[in-house]
């Protein structure tokens, strides 16, 4: 595996829509790139399956279901914050931790308008799914885990869409523009501020917003 792109020594950041080449290996600078798409075909089949199998499965109330769907969209925001602040903007010191960095997080930065690198791939984010599965069903018990798994996922999928749309839509609702500006903030002010992309609640209590207006 090898990265092309140099690690660059000042600030670097494209205003095109361009998708720079990342691997020598064709077949691996193909699957780097993911139009936004992609997670709805692959995530709403298993929120459907795994909604299903709580109802008809294991018998879970609807209002139980609701509590529990609603607690994983608030745990993914969570995860979401803690991810995008401590291990995508984490800086390495090592040339290759640096190569790593710019693979997962860095090239965004440097060309933050590549439409088909704005959404995470499937071969991370299924890992990350199913590590998450089962850690809820380590905690919550076999038949409490799926309606928790169903809004987890929900989270996740409007975080990548979001995160999509802050950069390529021009939707004019408040709440929209509000989150855009946020995170436009973080790519064009400060990065090491505003970590929140699908909410900005996590930075209000956590301290990370945005100190000063530019």
């Amino acid at each position: 595996m090898s990265v092309e792109s140099p690690i660059r020594k000042k600030l670097f950041v494209s205003h095109k829509d361009e998708s720079p080449r990342m691997f020598k290996s064709d077949f691996m600078d193909f699957f780097s790139r993911v139009p936004f798409y992609v997670p709805l075909i692959v995530y709403i089949p298993v929120i459907a399956y795994v909604t299903y199998r709580s109802f008809y499965n294991y018998e879970i109330p609807l209002l139980q279901f609701g509590l529990l769907a609603l607690g994983g969209i608030v745990f993914w925001s969570l995860t979401e914050y803690f991810l995008h602040r401590f291990v995508f903007h984490y800086h390495p010191t090592s040339k290759i931790g640096k190569r790593i960095h710019f693979i997962a997080h860095g090239v965004h930065h440097d060309y933050p308008n590549d439409s088909l690198r704005l959404v995470m791939p499937p071969t991370l984010s299924i890992p990350i799914g199913i590590f998450f599965y089962f850690l809820f069903y380590l905690i919550l018990g076999e038949a409490l885990c799926n309606p928790f798994f169903v809004g987890f996922n929900i989270g996740y999928l409007a975080y990548d869409e979001l995160h999509y749309a802050t950069h390529h839509a021009t939707w004019k609702w408040g709440w929209f523009q509000r989150l855009k500006k946020h995170h436009m903030k973080h790519h064009y002010q400060n990065p090491d501020e505003g970590f929140g992309v699908s909410t900005p609640i996590w930075d209000h209590v956590f301290g990370s917003t945005f100190t000063e207006e530019k």
